[in-house]
């Protein structure tokens, strides 16, 4: 596998090798993001946490005011253009932001609602009017939106919302009528971008303002679990909304919601992040602080290793999010050197990486439900009481997973998108799928030449698991061709082949980065992670790999391609245990998150 030199491409990491000094790591953040970062974590702490039981209870107009302080903070313009009042920084900025208030319980869901889904489709795909007219007042806070999706027979089947809109005799206007649910941010919302359908079938966006006659709202939703956050039902009836208020082209709504969801489920996996560090910084003072058996809890392996799980798969996601940010940043940056405006650059950047965009969203919310699982778990029975902090931490985090496209849903996006870029010829995979074929058929290499350098072991450990993908892959391909799609088990098995190797190549790219420029020896402990994340991802990528090749072959076939998948799911004994301690002492030393 060759070494990227030049632009990588969306998808691209299942077929070439990437050079650590391409990737972006944490470690690089300005000391003016890190400033950006440590405010917005500074008003999780000093602003929501004491209002968080009154939240859970909608106080009236308390989430509103929070959210217009956020707003005169200026954390809603980090990615707005200066001439809406906004600061115009780089994507991976807008996702430290998102990180930093990812913490915050509900308060991240209305924020997230507001500056994604409620403000970029009008930034993204507004007239000029439309965006002089709301951008400013949406950044400053003094307006706040919201989005109306889904119906309540149309979830993930998003274009099949039944929602209309009718035009007036006169043609200045659309009249519409129709039902949407689950609506954050809708008890308080100045602005609503509403789909319906024109002429029943032209699935469409407007600007609809709040106090338009015929525009009404469901109570407040009870839920599981981010509480705080307002979801009412938005009914429709007779609702008259100017043709100056389209947003984008009568029947392309579908490009509207579909883009700017890439964005948000980035997003969504950052917010995720805030949510899980605070989490494992929780988990690590509480093992210390509780004693059982004369020991603080922190002393016992079992609790050692959920510590060191808990670290591990939070360093790896944090690792992926921000080589993907870069990525879209440096695809943005080369569609404006062609002309591209602002808007059509970002929109194409996430469009091209939508495989890492839908493969983030749903590593950040499982890893976010696994942390705050272990850590019910570490604070034991007081973790099943309210009074504690796991039991709103556990409630909050289950949504990830639906919002934002359900996991299923992205799993088999992630795969669909992948197979489409290379029918268009978009990404070579047919060369690389067809020299894994030829390599079953051959004399296995035996050479114990043995290559120098950091990683160069896991390295060609890598190289493998992407050869089992490109096996099984290539396989369900010639297997189902056209009817692949209804083969949803296998698409999930490719899904999570391709989401554990991202990951888990993006924590090598960036400790082997790191290491570069402080030294091994400083960052021991994450060489450690990285080690024990890949020798957990090779037998994760053996299983679902099984599971895929005893669903779809039978006979000789199988055999060849089970013999093939175990020599490419091969790797040596680790000592995860020791590396684990290591990872779990240096947060109990330091009684905090340290990676």
């Amino acid at each position: 596998m060759e070494v990227t030199n030049k632009l990588t491409k969306g998808g691209e990491f299942i077929i070439k090798e990437t050079d650590a000094q391409e990737v972006f790591t944490p470690a690089e953040f300005s000391e003016e993001q890190r400033m950006m970062y440590q405010t917005c974590l500074d008003f999780v702490q000093t602003e929501v946490d004491p209002l968080l039981e009154r939240l859970d209870n909608h106080e009236e107009g308390l989430l509103e005011g929070l959210m217009k302080k956020a707003g005169e903070l200026g954390l809603f313009g980090v990615s707005i253009p200066e001439q809406y009042g906004g600061y115009d920084m780089d994507f991976n900025t807008a996702l430290l932001v998102t990180e930093g208030v990812g913490g915050g319980h509900s308060f991240p869901v209305a924020f997230a609602a507001h500056t994604g889904i409620g403000m970029l489709p009008i930034l993204y795909f507004g007239t000029q009017e439309q965006k002089d007219k709301y951008i400013p007042k949406l950044t400053s806070g003094e307006w706040l939106g919201a989005y109306c999706l889904t119906e309540p027979g149309s979830g993930s089947d998003a274009l099949g919302a039944r929602s209309k809109a009718v035009l007036t005799e006169d043609g200045q206007s659309y009249v519409l009528n129709g039902q949407k649910m689950w609506i954050t941010n809708a008890g308080f919302a100045h602005v609503f971008i509403v789909f319906a359908q024109v002429d029943g079938d032209k699935f469409t966006g407007f600007i609809v303002e709040r106090g338009t006659p015929g525009l009404s709202f469901g109570n407040e939703e009870h839920k599981m679990g981010i509480k705080g956050s307002s979801t009412r039902q938005v009914f429709l009836s007779d609702v008259k909304v100017p043709k100056e208020n389209v947003l984008g082209e009568i029947g392309k709504g579908h490009l509207i919601a579909f883009n700017i969801l890439n964005i948000g489920r980035i997003k969504l996996a950052a917010a995720c992040l805030g949510a899980t560090k605070r989490v494992v910084a929780t988990s690590v003072k509480y093992a210390n602080e509780r004693i059982q058996f004369k020991l603080p809890i922190s002393k016992f392996g079992a609790i050692k290793y959920k510590l060191a799980q808990q670290a591990i798969r939070t360093y790896a996601v944090e690792s992926a999010i921000y080589r993907a940010g870069m990525d879209i940043y440096r695809m943005e940056q080369e569609l404006l050197s062609q002309g591209q405006s602002h808007n059509e650059a970002l929109l194409g950047a996430a469009r091209e990486f939508a495989v890492e965009c839908a493969i983030l969203k749903v590593e950040g919310s499982e890893v976010l439900d696994y942390v705050v699982d272990e850590g019910v778990q570490i604070y034991g029975g007081y973790g099943f009481s309210a009074d504690y902090p796991m039991d709103r931490a556990y409630r909050d985090s289950r949504i990830n997973r639906i919002f934002e496209g359900t996991n299923e849903i992205n799993r088999m996006l992630a795969v669909d998108m992948i197979l489409k870029k290379a029918m268009k010829g978009e990404l070579d995979l047919m060369g690389p799928a067809q020299a894994v074929q030829q390599e079953l058929m051959a004399i296995p290499d035996f050479s114990t030449e043995e290559e120098t350098g950091l990683f160069a072991a896991e390295k060609k450990t890598l190289q493998k698991l992407k050869k089992a993908i490109l096996m099984v892959a290539g396989t369900a391909v010639q297997k189902y061709m056209n009817s692949l799609a209804k083969e949803q088990e296998v698409l999930m098995n490719i899904a999570d082949m391709a989401i554990k190797v991202y990951t888990a190549e993006s924590t090598l790219l960036r400790v082997e980065k790191e290491a570069g420029t402080k030294g091994e020896e400083a960052v021991a402990n994450q060489i450690d992670i990285a080690r024990v994340y890949l020798y957990d991802t090779v037998d994760l990528v053996n299983k679902a790999g099984k599971d895929a090749i005893a669903s779809m072959t039978e006979g000789d076939e199988q055999r060849l391609l089970a013999m093939g998948l175990k020599r490419f799911t091969k790797a040596d004994l680790f000592n995860a245990k020791e590396a684990r301690r290591r990872i779990a002492d240096a947060m109990i030393q330091a009684n905090d998150y340290v990676y």
